[in-house]
């Protein structure tokens, strides 16, 4: 990954991470600017192929994400941070940031739950959300399964992928293969 890559990925990270620990919220021009500065750089980097990784980054985190949000577990800014990280890194290097963010989200989570003394509650929320999606039916009916609803225990998922970033970008340089993964 191109050192200009990685000072832009962790700024934006950093500061999405900021901005959604501090007011829950991941502001449009931030992930705007990662958007278009992952397309311009890509193009200036790598000509037409850095043009089309880009695109295919954007494309599977939409794929990923777009979901989630529709499901209402996902906000809409972290579904467009992902995009614009997708943008900057391309398909093979986002999975990588996508699977850091999961792991690390998931031992954040985990240890809210059990800090907030909330396991027993939880594992009935996880069997409520695993019934109604067997069902095809939303698993927001209940209102702690919404992240639009502060009835629940929610995580700035901004956070998460803020670490699972910087994890790859500090990782990158030294996995063989890494920096050809695009």
């Amino acid at each position: 990954m191109p050192v200009t890559t990685q000072i832009i990925l962790s700024a934006i990270a950093v500061l999405a991470a900021y901005f959604d620990l501090r007011w829950r919220t991941i502001p449009n021009w931030l992930v705007l600017t990662g958007l278009l500065s992952g397309l311009a750089l890509n193009v200036f980097l790598f000509g037409w192929e850095g043009l089309r990784s880009s695109f295919f980054g954007i494309g599977i985190a939409m794929l990923v994400y777009l979901p989630l949000y529709a499901l209402r577990a996902m906000g809409a800014g972290d579904a467009k941070l992902m995009m614009a990280i997708g943008s900057l890194v391309g398909p093979g290097t986002w999975l990588f940031i996508f699977f850091a963010t999961g792991i690390l989200g998931g031992i954040i989570g985990l240890v809210v739950i059990v800090a907030s003394k909330r396991v027993k509650h939880t594992l009935w929320n996880v069997g409520f959300l695993l019934h109604r999606l067997a069902n095809l039916q939303t698993p927001y009916a209940n209102s702690e399964l919404d992240v639009r609803s502060d009835a629940g225990l929610r995580l700035p998922h901004g956070a998460a992928v803020a670490l699972g970033t910087i994890v790859v970008v500090c990782r990158s340089g030294s996995v063989a293969g890494w920096d050809l993964i695009r």
